[in-house]
C-alpha cells in the first residue's frame, strides 16, 4: 500500500504541475534514466496497479513455466524410487534440500545428475540438468502429474546415447529448443566457434513484461502523465497485436534473429513453417507438434479477425467459457448447438463443438491438444487420402466410408469449396496438365488463406513458362510467406535471370522476404551492382546470415551454414560446420553429401568416398549414396562401378529419376547404347514426364536414331515452355 500512496502522491504533483506538450513529454520518457536492464522492471513493479492481472497470472502455466527445483515446485516423486523404463533405469532421491536422479543408460553407462529446474507444470513436469559449456539439458524421463507417475516421452523408443533425440543431446537442450519461450527477456548468447551457450534472463518465468514489453518506459509514463493516450507499453488488444505477441511461442518456427523482441511484426523475427506433409496430414491438419498457430492461420476464425483473447483468458491461460457457450458468443445457439445440426443427442461429448470442428492429439506423452483450424469434417478426403476425420475419432470401429456416407446423407453430395482439396492435390506426385493449372491459379486465389497457398508454392516444382507467370503473381502478393516460398522458387533459373527478381525484393517491407532474395542470390558478386542496389543487397545478406548463425545451435542451423559457404566457395569453413552438425546429428543424412561434395572439391576423393561409406551403413535403405558414389566413380573414369552404383540405387528406389537419367546419358555418350539410353530416360520420364533435361536427352536420342521428326517435335515443346 506505501507504494501505491507514493505513486499516487507522485501522479499528482506530476499531472498539476505539468506544461510541456504532450511531444515534449514523450521525449521525456523516451530519454529517462534507464534503472533496469533492458528496461525490464519485474512483476513486482506490475502489480500495484494491476492487481486483478497479477492475481489471474498467478499460478497458471506462464507463471509456473519454469522454476528452481525446490520442496515447493517439485511434483515428482524423488523418495528413494527406482523405475525402469523402456530399457533406461533410474533411481530418483534427495539428498538434504537437492533433487538428484540416478540414470542407467541402456549401454551400461551410468550417471549421477543433479535437478536444477523444474519446466511446467501439468499435465507433465520435465527436468533440467546443468551441463558443461552453459548448456541446460532436459531429462527425458517426466513426471505425469494428473496420474502421478513417471513416463517417458516417445515412450517404446530405445534411444541410444549418441542419438540427437537423446536427452543429453541437441534435440532436448533448454537453450536452443525451450528457453525463448519460457522465461523473459532470454538472450540466448550462443558462442559459434566453441559450441558453447551464456544464457541470460531477466525473469526466470514467462511474466507481464514477456507479453507487454520492457516495462520501465510505461511506468515512467504512470508517473508522469497517465491521462495520456500513449501508454509507452504493447497492450495486445488487436488481433494484430496479439499474433505478434502469442505467435512466437506458439507456433512451429524458424528464428530469423537471434532473439525475441515483445510486440515486433512476426515475419521480421519468424518464420511460420508451412503445413507440409512433413509435420501436417496433406489437408493440413496438425500431425507432428506443431503449436497451433500454422493450424489457427488455416481458418475461418483468422479470417475473420478472431483474436486469441476472444476464446483465451490472457492472464489466466483458461477458456473464457465451457462447452458450447464459448462458440455461442459468435455462432448463434438455436442453429448450431440444436441436433438439427450436429445429429447428435444433446448436451453430450458427441454434441460438442470442438469434438467435431477442434480434433487433437497427445504430444510429449501425455499433452492433448487441439487442431486450431476449425474443420469441417470430411470423410469423404479420408476414404480418398487417408486423411484423419473427427468422425472416427469417436466411432473408431467404423470405416471411412461409413462416416462419408453419413455426411452425405446429412448434408447432400456436393461439399463446400476448400484450401484442403487444393492442398492434397498440391502433396501428389504426377499431377495432370489440368490439375497443375488449376493449382497456378490456387496460389493467387487470396480467399484461401496465405499459409495454404505458401505451402502448395513449396510443393510444387516450377519449369514451364506459364508456372512461371503465376509465380510472378505471387511475387507480389499482400502475404510475406507467399512472396518467400515463391522466391526461393526462381533459384532453378540462371544467377544472371533471378537478379533482377533479386533487386526488386532486397528492400522488401519485411525481414522474411528480403532473406529470401539474399537467398536467391547466394554467391553473387555484389560488385556488378551500382551503390543503391549494392547497399540494399548487402543489407539483405547480413541480415540471412544473421539469421544463419542465430540457429547454429541446430544441427540443420549448422548444416545451412555448411551449405551458405560451400555456395560462397568457402569449402574450408563449409566443412567445418559440416562435421559439427554431424557432431551434433550424426542421423541427419543430408550433411553427408553435402560434406562429401566439399572433400570432392578439394580433391580429396578418398575422404569423400569414406563419408558416403559411413552414410551407407547408417542408411541402407537410401539409395542417394549410392547415386552420389556413382557420380565420383564417373569423374575418377571408374565407369563400371558408376554403373553398378547407380543401378544399386534404382533398385533401393525404383523411382530414382536422377539415376535413371545418368544412367542414359552414360549409355548416350560413353557406352554408345542408344537403345538403353532410350529405355532409362523413358523410364525417368514416366516419373517426371515435364522435365525439360529429360526431354531434351530423348530428343538427341531420337536424332541420333535417325527419327528426326520425334526430335523436333520435343524441341518444338521445349521452346515453347521457356521462360520469358
Amino acid at each position: 500500500m506505501k507504494i501505491l500512496i507514493q505513486f499516487l502522491i507522485l501522479s499528482v504533483i506530476v499531472v498539476s504541475c505539468n506544461s510541456e506538450s504532450k511531444k515534449n513529454n514523450y521525449n521525456k520518457i523516451a530519454k529517462a534514466d534507464v534503472k533496469y536492464v533492458d528496461g525490464y522492471v519485474g512483476d513486482q513493479n506490475c502489480v500495484s496497479c494491476h492487481e486483478k492481472e497479477n492475481t489471474l497470472w498467478k499460478d497458471s502455466h506462464h507463471d509456473l513455466a519454469m522454476e528452481i527445483a525446490n520442496d515447493s515446485t517439485v511434483l515428482g516423486n524423488f523418495n528413494d524410487v527406482k523405475k525402469e523404463i523402456d530399457g533406461v533405469k533410474y533411481h530418483f532421491y534427495k539428498k538434504e534440500n537437492d533433487f538428484f536422479v540416478n540414470v542407467n543408460e541402456i549401454d551400461g553407462t551410468e550417471n549421477i545428475y543433479q535437478i536444477t529446474y523444474t519446466f511446467g507444470v501439468t499435465p507433465l513436469q520435465q527436468y533440467l540438468i546443468d551441463f558443461e559449456r552453459g548448456k541446460k539439458q532436459v531429462l527425458r524421463v517426466t513426471w505425469d502429474s494428473k496420474d502421478h507417475k513417471w513416463f517417458h516421452q516417445y515412450a517404446g523408443d530405445k534411444i541410444s546415447t549418441h542419438d540427437w533425440l537423446h536427452w543429453t543431446k541437441s534435440a532436448q537442450n533448454w537453450n536452443t529448443m525451450c528457453a525463448e519461450c519460457h522465461s523473459t527477456n532470454l538472450k540466448k548468447n550462443y558462442f559459434v566457434e566453441k559450441d558453447s551457450f551464456h544464457t541470460t534472463y531477466s525473469y526466470i518465468n514467462v511474466s507481464c513484461e514477456m507479453c507487454h514489453g520492457p516495462g520501465e518506459k510505461h511506468m515512467n509514463w504512470a508517473n508522469s502523465d497517465p491521462k495520456d493516450k500513449n501508454y509507452q507499453i504493447i497492450l495486445g488488444k488487436t488481433q494484430h497485436e496479439q499474433v505478434n505477441l502469442c505467435a512466437p511461442c506458439h507456433a512451429r518456427r524458424s528464428k530469423l534473429t537471434p532473439n525475441l523482441e515483445p510486440g515486433k511484426h512476426f515475419e521480421d523475427q519468424y518464420m511460420i513453417q508451412t503445413v507440409n506433409t512433413n509435420h501436417y496430414h496433406a489437408d493440413g491438419q496438425i500431425d507432428d507438434e506443431d503449436y497451433v498457430f500454422g493450424s489457427f492461420l488455416q481458418s475461418m476464425m483468422y479470417a475473420n479477425k478472431v483474436k486469441c483473447s476472444d476464446c483465451h483468458d490472457m492472464h489466466s491461460m483458461q477458456l473464457k467459457f465451457d462447452g458450447n457457450t464459448l462458440c455461442a458468443q459468435c455462432h448463434v445457439n438455436t442453429t448450431y448447438n440444436t441436433k438439427k445440426h450436429h445429429f447428435h443427442k444433446e448436451n453430450t461429448e458427441a454434441s460438442q463443438c470442438i469434438n467435431c470442428h477442434m480434433t487433437g492429439k497427445n504430444y510429449m506423452g501425455n499433452d492433448f491438444r487441439r487442431d486450431h483450424s476449425f474443420r469441417i469434417p470430411r470423410p469423404d478426403q479420408s476414404v480418398k487420402h487417408n486423411t484423419p476425420n473427427a468422425c472416427k475419432g469417436c466411432h473408431e470401429n467404423e470405416s471411412n466410408q461409413w462416416a462419408a456416407n453419413w455426411i452425405k446423407k446429412w448434408y447432400g453430395p456436393k461439399r463446400r469449396d476448400h484450401y484442403s482439396d487444393k492442398l492434397i492435390l498440391s502433396s501428389q506426385q504426377n499431377i495432370s496438365e489440368s490439375d497443375r493449372k488449376e493449382l497456378d491459379l490456387f496460389i493467387n486465389d487470396l480467399k484461401y488463406p496465405a499459409i495454404t497457398r505458401a505451402t502448395a508454392i513449396s510443393n510444387l516444382n516450377y519449369s514451364t513458362n506459364e508456372q512461371f507467370e503465376a509465380l510472378l503473381i505471387s511475387l507480389q502478393d499482400s502475404s510475406a510467406l507467399v512472396r518467400y516460398h515463391a522466391l526461393l522458387k526462381f533459384r532453378v533459373l540462371p544467377m544472371q535471370d533471378r537478379m533482377s527478381i533479386v533487386l526488386k525484393h532486397v528492400n522488401d517491407t519485411t525481414k522474411l522476404v528480403r532473406i529470401g532474395a539474399a537467398q536467391l542470390a547466394i554467391g553473387f558478386d555484389e560488385n556488378n551492382l551500382n551503390d543503391i542496389e549494392k547497399a540494399n543487397f548487402i543489407k539483405s545478406r547480413n541480415e540471412l546470415e544473421t539469421m544463419m548463425y542465430g540457429n547454429a545451435d541446430f544441427s540443420t542451423g549448422r548444416m545451412q551454414l555448411g551449405d551458405y559457404f560451400l555456395q560462397n566457395n568457402d569449402i574450408n569453413t563449409a566443412i567445418k560446420h559440416y562435421k559439427m552438425a554431424l557432431q551434433k546429428d550424426s542421423l541427419l543424412f543430408p550433411v553427408y553429401s553435402n560434406l562429401a561434395t566439399a572433400y570432392s572439391i578439394q580433391g580429396d576423393n578418398r575422404r569423400a568416398m569414406q563419408i558416403m561409406e559411413i552414410w551407407m551403413k547408417l542408411e541402407p535403405t537410401s539409395g542417394r549414396p549410392y547415386y552420389l558414389r556413382a557420380l565420383l566413380n564417373f569423374e575418377l573414369k571408374e565407369n563400371d562401378k558408376a554403373v553398378a552404383d547407380l543401378r544399386k540405387a534404382l533398385k533401393i528406389n525404383p523411382n530414382d529419376t536422377r539415376s535413371m537419367y545418368n544412367l542414359a546419358t552414360y549409355y548416350y555418350q560413353g557406352a554408345k547404347d542408344l537403345k538403353q539410353s532410350e529405355i532409362f530416360i523413358k523410364s525417368a520420364l514416366k516419373v517426371e514426364p515435364e522435365n525439360p533435361d529429360y526431354k531434351y536427352l530423348l530428343a538427341l536420342i531420337y536424332r541420333d536414331m535417325g527419327k528426326p521428326i520425334l526430335s523436333q517435335k520435343i524441341i518444338q515443346e521445349l521452346k515453347a515452355s521457356q521462360p520469358k
